[in-house]
C-alpha cells in the first residue's frame, strides 16, 4: 500500500480548462472530449494546439512542476487495425500518453497484441471499464506489449459511479496485479470527491475525475475552485493510509 496520496489526473475539454488545471496543480492534463463518449477523443488541429501549449509551459516552469500530457483515443471499436490507426493518430501530434479504451470483447487480447509497435515509442494507457465485467487478466497482455500502465474507469456514465461497481479490495487486486506486470494504475469513473478517502487506501498512482470538478457535471465547464476542493482532498494528511 502506498504512504503518498494518488496523483490528480484532470479531464479537459478545450485549452483554457487546460491552462485551469495546470494552475489547479493537476499531475497528469488529460485531453479528453467528454460530448463524444468515455472517452472522446480531441481533433487532430486541437490535439496539436494542445502541445505546443503544454511545450510552452515547460519552458516557463520547472521540469518537475509541469503537469504531464495525455490524451483519449476515442471510443474505438475492437478491432486491431482501426484501434491501431486511431493511436497513431493522437501520438503523431506529439501527446506523450495516449490512453485506449478496452471495452469488453473477445478481440481486446488482439488489439493490445496490435498496438506494441507503438507502445515501444509512445506511453500506451489501456482503460478497462468496470461497468463491463473487466478481465483483469489482460493486464499481464498489456505488461508484455509494452504498454506504461492501466486504469479502471466507467464506460456508461449513467450507470453510476466506479465505486458502485467494484469494492476496494477488487480495486487493490486490481493495483497490485498491475504493479506485478510493471504498469501505472489509474482509478476514474465518475469519481466524487467524497470518494476519495475510501480510494487513497487502495494505492493506484493515480485518480481521475471530470465531472466533480465542473459546474454542470462532466459536460459543464471546469471550475477551479472544485478543482481546488478536490486537489486539497486528495493531498489532505488526514486521508493517508495508517500504517
Amino acid at each position: 500500500m502506498s504512504e503518498t496520496p494518488p496523483g490528480l489526473l484532470a479531464s479537459v475539454a478545450d485549452l483554457h480548462e487546460m491552462e485551469l488545471a495546470r494552475a489547479g496543480g493537476a499531475d497528469i492534463v488529460d485531453l479528453k472530449q467528454p460530448a463524444f463518449g468515455a472517452l472522446g477523443a480531441w481533433s487532430t488541429e486541437a490535439l496539436t494546439a494542445a502541445v505546443m501549449l503544454w511545450n510552452a509551459w515547460g519552458t516557463q516552469m520547472p521540469a518537475h512542476a509541469r503537469p504531464a500530457l495525455s490524451a483519449t483515443a476515442g471510443d474505438q471499436p475492437m478491432v486491431p487495425a482501426l484501434m491501431r490507426a486511431a493511436a497513431e493518430r493522437v501520438a503523431t501530434t506529439g501527446v506523450p500518453i495516449v490512453k485506449l479504451g478496452l471495452f469488453a470483447s473477445e478481440h481486446a487480447g488482439e488489439c493490445v497484441e496490435a498496438l506494441a509497435p507503438l507502445a515501444a515509442r509512445t506511453r500506451l494507457i489501456g482503460v478497462m471499464f468496470a461497468d463491463e465485467g473487466p478481465d483483469f487478466g489482460l493486464i499481464g497482455t498489456l505488461g508484455r506489449a509494452g504498454f506504461a500502465g492501466v486504469m479502471i474507469d466507467t464506460a456508461d456514465k449513467k450507470s453510476g459511479s466506479l465505486t458502485e461497481h467494484l469494492d476496494p479490495l477488487t480495486l487493490s487486486q486490481f493495483v497490485s496485479e498491475a504493479r506485478r506486470h510493471g504498469l501505472i494504475t489509474g482509478l476514474a469513473g465518475s469519481l466524487r470527491i467524497d470518494d476519495i478517502p475510501g480510494l487513497i487506501g487502495v494505492g493506484a498512482d493515480y485518480l481521475g475525475f471530470r465531472g466533480a470538478l465542473c459546474a454542470g457535471g462532466r459536460s459543464g465547464t471546469l471550475d477551479p475552485l472544485r478543482l481546488g476542493q478536490v486537489s486539497a482532498r486528495l493531498r489532505a494528511p488526514s486521508d493517508l493510509p495508517r500504517p
